[in-house]
């Protein structure tokens, strides 16, 4: 088919509109991974950055963003305390956010298509069984995949609360150790001191080896 040339025209316009439009995007999509654009731009919000930082944290954790990096930001702005709180709140927020746009978008789809497959009424059951529990130890570690976790447990009969609850407290840990790595990292790019930064790293360390480790050592008994 000949394309004429006023659809010439169209073609080059979309693509002359589409083209900026996308370098924007994902200009803007960068600064989620630059933790100094980041820092700086929580702080200049002033007395509004708790808020600015809690809603920053749920969309782009909501979107499915990784939140790690700006975990790292909450403890570089807010300190220890007050950075793990508004981390733990943003993403929180974040994950329920993921949760529910694939409850309402895709679970339906999702079990007319798949739900006869054996795998998945056991997986089905087992969160049935212990709701809480998976959620919780599903939070644990940095190995486990946060934001395709938030979207796959919206596909599953979980309900909000308990999904919710679980990612909260299964978070504290994680959240804590990104919190500290943000304060310690910020200080030794400043010329503070290194030590900090390597306890921080064993910490998340320790939490990446944890569930090896205790399934090493329930195998054992």
């Amino acid at each position: 088919m000949q394309i004429r040339q006023s659809q010439k025209r169209w073609i080059w316009a979309a693509f002359g509109t589409a083209i900026p439009l996308a370098m924007y995007f994902f200009s803007q999509v960068l600064v989620l991974y630059n933790e100094a654009v980041l820092v700086d731009m929580v702080r200049q919000q002033g007395q509004y950055a708790p808020v600015f930082f809690v809603l920053l944290f749920a969309i782009a954790t909501s979107l499915g963003f990784p939140g790690n990096v700006i975990s790292m930001v909450g403890g570089a702005v807010f300190g220890l305390a007050w950075g793990t709180v508004w981390s733990l709140l943003g993403a929180t927020f974040g994950a329920m956010g993921a949760f529910l746009i694939a409850r309402s978008l895709l679970h339906n789809w999702f079990t007319r298509q798949f739900g006869h497959l054996t795998l998945l009424q056991h997986l089905n059951r087992a969160i049935a069984d212990h709701p809480f529990t998976l959620v919780v130890a599903s939070r644990f570690t940095p190995l486990s995949p946060f934001s395709l976790l938030n979207f796959l447990f919206g596909l599953t009969p979980i309900d909000l609360k308990t999904y919710a609850w679980g990612t909260f407290l299964g978070l504290i840990p994680l959240t804590f150790a990104y919190s500290w790595f943000g304060i310690t990292g910020y200080s030794a790019l400043h010329g503070g001191d290194r030590l900090p930064v390597v306890f921080a790293l064993s910490l998340l360390t320790l939490l990446t080896l944890l569930p090896m480790l205790t399934k090493k050592s329930g195998s054992r008994e």
